[in-house]
C-alpha cells in the first residue's frame, strides 16, 4: 500500500496537494536570496516536478482546473484594481499601446515566419498573432509593490485586452480560412454574440451585484457570489466566440466600483488568489516546459530561438515607442515591457488550436498541420524565457517606482503631518460603515492611524455598558483587520461623552473625527442630535458626521455641495483631501456643486489628481432643494458645512436638518465640518501650524493643496 502511494506520477490527492502547498511556501523563499522573482521559482518548480521533469506529478485535469482558475483570477483582479478614472484619462494611450503591441509583433512575426522559418503566409500570420498576445503573468509583482494605480499599469492592462482580442480574432480567422468556415454568417454570429455578451456583463452584472451587496452582508456569501459572476462572465465570453480571459477581465471592470480596493472583500479576493489559485497556474505553466526540446535537433532549437527573440524584441519596441510617445519615465517604460512580454495562456491556446488543424497529408501519410511540432516545442521554450525576462524586468521597474513614490510622499518627518482618525462608536449597527468611512478617507500609503473610541460616563456603574463598549471595539477591530487595517481600540471613562471624545482627540493628536448620525428615516427632533452638536461645538478638528443607509460600496455617486467662501476656511485643504481620498479609494463618481471660484480650484486639483468627477455651478443655498431633484437611486449626499461666525457659514445651514429629513431621508448623508482655529489651543498639535500659516490667498492655498496631495498620492 505504501509503495502504491509513492508510485510516480503521484495519484494520492492528499499528498499531491500537500506537495503543491510546500512548493508555494518554499520556492519563493529559497530563491529570494538570489533575487529571483517568486514567479520564476514557481514556474521552475513546476518544470522540475512535472511530466517533462522528474515526473513526480502529471498535468492532469485537477491541475488544469486550478490553473484555469488562476489565470482567470489574474485577469479578474487586474480589472478589479484598475483605476477607472485614470483609465478614462488614459484611454487614448491605452488604445495606442494596444495597437503598437499588436501590430509590431504581427509585422515582425509574419515576415520572419515567411523569410526566416520558411513557413506559409497563413502559418506565419498565426505565429505572429501568438507573439502579439500576452498574459499578465507578472501582475502579482505589481500588486505586491502597491503600484497598481500607476499610469503605466493602467495602460498595460488596457493594452492587454486590446491586443488579446485582436490576436484571438486573427486566430479565429486563420483557422476558419484553413477549414473553409469563413463567410458572412461567421462574422454576423461573432458580432452579435460579442455585443450580447458585453451588454450582459457591463449592464446587468453591476445592477445585480449592487442589489446583492445591499441585502447580504455575509462575507463568505459575498465572496462566492463574486466568483460565480467571474466564471459566468468567462463562460459567456467563450460562448460568444471569445477567450475566457476577456470575460474575467470585463467582470473585474463591471464590479470595480462595487469592490473598493480598501474593502474587506477585496482583501479576501487578493488573499485567496495569491495564496492558492495564481500559484497553481504558475506551477501548471512550469509543467509545460520540456528541456528535452533542445535535443530534438537544430531545427527545433532554431525555431525556438527565433520565436523567443522576435516575441521579446517586438514587445520591447512597442513599449519603447509608447514610452517615448507619451513621455513616460524609464521605469514606466520598463514596466510596460515587463507586463506585456510574458507569453502564456493565449499563446498556448493558439498553438494548441493551430497544432490540431490538419491541412492534409504528405507523401508518407504524415499529417500536415497548420502549426507543426517544432512550433509547439518552440512555444514552450518561448513561454519559459519570456516569463523569466518579464519577471525580472517587472520586479526591477516596480521596485524603483515604489521607492520613488514613497520618497515623493515625504513632505516632512514631523508627527504633526500624519493623519490620525478618531471614530466614535455607540451603535453596533453602524460600526462597520463608520470604520469603512474612516478607511475611505485615509491616504493610500496607509500612514494614517485610526482610533476607535467608546465612552462610558464615569458615574455609570452598570457592567452592561462596559460590556457593550467592549463588543463595539472588538467588532471595529475585526472589521478593520478584515481589510488589512489596524484600529487602536480605546475604552474610556469620562464625565460625559463629549468630554471623553475631546480628551481622546487631544491625547492622540487627532486630525479627523468620524461620528455616526441617527439612521431613523423620520426624525422629529434635531437631525444632528444633542451629542453631535456638542462635539462640533467643542472639537476644532475636521469632523465627518455620517448617516449610513446602505453600504458605501453600493453607492454610485456622491453629490458634494460646497458653500460660498469655502476656500477661505482654514480647514478647506484638509476636508478636500479627505473627499479626494474617498474618490480614489471608492472609485465612485463625485459631482461637485459650488460657485465658480471654488470649482476652478477643484478643476485645478483634478487636472493633476484624477478621480471620476463632474463640476456644476451652484451659488444659491435658498435653492438647495433643487439639488434633491438631481439625486438618483444609490446616490449619497456630502454637505460641506461650517460653524457659526466662520467665512462660509450661512443662515440657510440651520435648515439643513429639515432639508435632509424631507428630501434625503433614504440615502447616505455625510456632513463635513472643516477644521477651525480659535476653538481651542489644541489645533497646533492637530495640523502643522506652519502649513496652516501658508494659507494666505490663492497662491498659498494651491501650495498647501499641492503638498497635501503629494503626501497622499
Amino acid at each position: 500500500m505504501l509503495l502504491y502511494v509513492f508510485d510516480l506520477p503521484l495519484t494520492n490527492p492528499v499528498l499531491i496537494f500537500s506537495i503543491i502547498l510546500f512548493i508555494i511556501l518554499l520556492a519563493p523563499v529559497l530563491l529570494h536570496r538570489l533575487k529571483i522573482p517568486d514567479l520564476i521559482g514557481l514556474i521552475l518548480a513546476g518544470a522540475i516536478i512535472g511530466p517533462n521533469g522528474f515526473g513526480i506529478m502529471s498535468r492532469d485535469s485537477s491541475m488544469e482546473l486550478f490553473g484555469t482558475v488562476g489565470l482567470l483570477y489574474i485577469m479578474f483582479i487586474s480589472g478589479l484594481e484598475i483605476d477607472m478614472a485614470d483609465l478614462r484619462k488614459n484611454y487614448g494611450k491605452t488604445l495606442i499601446f494596444g495597437f503598437y503591441t499588436f501590430i509590431i509583433p504581427m509585422i515582425m512575426g509574419t515576415l520572419t515566419g515567411v523569410y526566416w522559418l520558411d513557413f506559409s503566409w497563413p502559418t506565419s500570420v498565426l505565429l505572429a498573432s501568438m507573439y502579439a498576445s500576452h498574459t499578465l503573468i507578472t501582475y502579482p509583482i505589481v500588486s505586491k509593490y502597491g503600484i497598481t494605480k500607476n499610469r503605466a499599469v493602467s495602460i498595460a492592462i488596457g493594452g492587454t485586452v486590446v491586443t488579446c482580442i485582436l490576436a484571438l480574432l486573427v486566430l479565429a480567422v486563420i483557422v476558419g480560412m484553413s477549414t473553409g468556415e469563413i463567410n458572412h454568417r461567421f462574422w454576423m454570429k461573432l458580432g452579435v454574440s460579442s455585443i450580447a455578451f458585453i451588454a450582459v456583463v457591463v449592464i446587468i452584472f453591476p445592477v445585480f451585484g449592487r442589489w446583492f451587496f445591499k441585502r447580504y452582508e455575509d462575507s463568505v456569501g459575498q465572496y462566492i457570489f463574486v466568483l460565480a459572476l467571474v466564471f459566468l462572465a468567462s463562460f459567456l465570453a467563450e460562448a460568444a466566440g471569445l477567450e475566457a480571459i476577456i470575460g474575467a477581465f470585463l467582470a473585474g471592470l463591471a464590479l470595480n466600483r462595487l469592490i473598493p480596493n480598501t474593502s474587506a472583500l477585496m482583501n479576501r479576493i487578493d488573499f485567496v488568489g495569491n495564496a492558492i489559485f495564481i500559484p497553481f497556474f504558475l506551477i501548471g505553466v512550469g509543467m509545460l516546459v520540456d528541456v528535452r526540446t533542445f535535443t530534438n535537433g537544430w531545427t527545433a532549437l532554431f525555431v525556438a530561438l527565433v520565436m523567443t527573440i522576435i516575441a521579446t524584441a517586438s514587445k520591447f519596441i512597442a513599449a519603447w515607442v509608447t514610452e517615448k510617445n507619451f513621455k513616460l519615465t524609464r521605469d514606466e517604460g520598463r514596466l510596460l515591457f515587463g507586463l506585456s512580454n510574458a507569453q502564456a495562456a493565449a499563446t498556448l491556446a493558439a498553438v494548441l488550436i493551430g497544432y490540431k488543424v490538419v491541412l492534409g497529408t504528405d507523401v508518407t501519410g504524415e499529417p500536415i498541420r497548420l502549426l507543426n511540432e517544432d512550433v509547439l516545442n518552440g512555444t514552450i521554450i518561448m513561454i519559459l524565457f519570456t516569463c523569466t525576462i518579464a519577471s525580472f524586468v517587472t520586479q526591477r521597474a516596480a521596485q524603483n517606482i515604489a521607492i520613488s513614490e514613497m520618497s515623493g510622499d515625504r513632505i516632512g518627518e514631523g508627527d504633526d503631518e500624519q493623519e490620525r482618525i478618531l471614530i466614535s462608536l455607540s451603535n453596533t449597527e453602524t460600526v462597520e460603515e463608520l470604520i469603512n468611512l474612516g478607511i475611505a478617507v485615509k491616504s493610500r500609503r496607509n500612514k494614517a492611524q485610526m482610533v476607535a473610541v467608546s465612552i462610558i460616563k464615569s458615574d455609570n456603574t452598570d457592567r452592561t455598558a462596559e460590556k457593550v463598549s467592549e463588543l463595539l471595539l472588538e467588532k471595529a477591530a475585526k472589521v478593520a483587520a478584515a481589510a488589512e487595517h489596524h484600529v487602536e481600540p480605546v475604552l474610556r471613562y469620562d464625565l460625559n461623552i463629549v468630554n471623553g471624545i475631546r480628551n481622546v482627540a487631544k491625547e492622540h493628536k487627532i486630525t479627523d473625527i468620524v461620528l455616526g448620525l441617527r439612521t431613523q428615516k423620520d426624525i422629529s427632533d434635531t437631525f444632528l442630535g444633542k451629542l453631535t452638536e456638542e462635539v462640533l461645538s467643542k472639537c476644532a478638528t475636521t469632523t465627518l458626521a455620517y448617516r449610513p443607509m446602505q453600504p458605501m460600496s453600493t453607492v454610485k455617486r456622491y453629490v458634494v455641495v460646497i458653500p460660498e467662501n469655502a476656500e477661505k476656511e482654514v480647514g478647506f485643504p484638509y476636508w478636500l483631501i479627505s473627499v479626494w481620498n474617498m474618490g480614489k479609494n471608492l472609485g465612485a463618481k463625485f459631482v461637485f456643486y459650488g460657485n465658480t471660484h471654488v470649482l476652478d480650484i477643484l478643476r485645478l486639483v483634478h487636472a493633476k489628481h484624477v478621480i471620476h468627477a463632474e463640476f456644476r455651478e451652484f451659488t444659491d443655498w435658498e435653492k438647495f432643494v433643487d439639488v434633491s431633484h438631481e439625486m438618483q437611486d444609490n446616490d449619497a449626499l456630502v454637505l460641506v458645512m461650517s460653524r457659526p461666525a466662520c467665512p462660509s457659514y450661512s443662515r440657510h445651514m440651520e435648515y439643513v436638518p429639515t432639508y435632509i429629513n424631507k428630501y434625503f431621508n433614504t440615502i447616505n448623508c455625510i456632513l463635513v465640518y472643516p477644521v477651525q482655529l480659535g476653538m481651542g489651543e489644541e489645533i497646533s498639535t492637530f495640523r502643522s501650524i506652519s502649513m496652516i500659516n501658508h494659507i494666505e490667498g490663492m497662491d498659498g492655498l494651491i501650495q498647501v493643496l499641492g503638498k497635501l496631495f503629494k503626501k497622499n498620492k
